[in-house]
């Protein structure tokens, strides 16, 4: 009986993993671009919320990111698709835009630290 329920149990743990590979979009966005991209977006979403120098809040800047880089959501949400089937080029692509979003963060807060002085 149990080798019987051990069996059940690895055939059903095997069965849930996943091999699929995907293919390639062709409109695939480049990586150094997916990063700068994604930084963009970030700030972009973390702005929703906040005032902008029009005194408005909950803007939605996303359509803003979108024409800078000439893409619409359709080409972006199949390149991020295609790029967190691949962890460790998603992983290599997020410590990138950690990275870029600390050092926004560092020269802002020196910005604002030399305009108090």
């Amino acid at each position: 009986m149990k080798k019987g329920l051990l069996f059940i149990l690895v055939v059903i743990i095997s069965s849930c993993t996943s091999n699929t590979m995907l293919k390639e979009p062709k409109d695939l966005i480049p990586k150094d671009t997916m990063v700068l991209l994604l930084t963009d977006l970030f700030i972009a979403k973390s702005a929703f919320p906040e005032k902008n120098t029009l005194n408005l809040r909950r803007v939605n800047y996303m359509p803003l990111v979108y024409n800078k880089y000439k893409i619409d959501s359709t080409r972006f949400g199949n390149s991020n698709f295609y790029y967190t089937s691949k962890l460790e080029e998603y992983e290599l692509i997020y410590k990138a835009v950690n990275e870029k979003l600390n050092a926004k963060k560092a020269a802002l807060e020196e910005s604002i630290k030399n305009k108090s002085e």
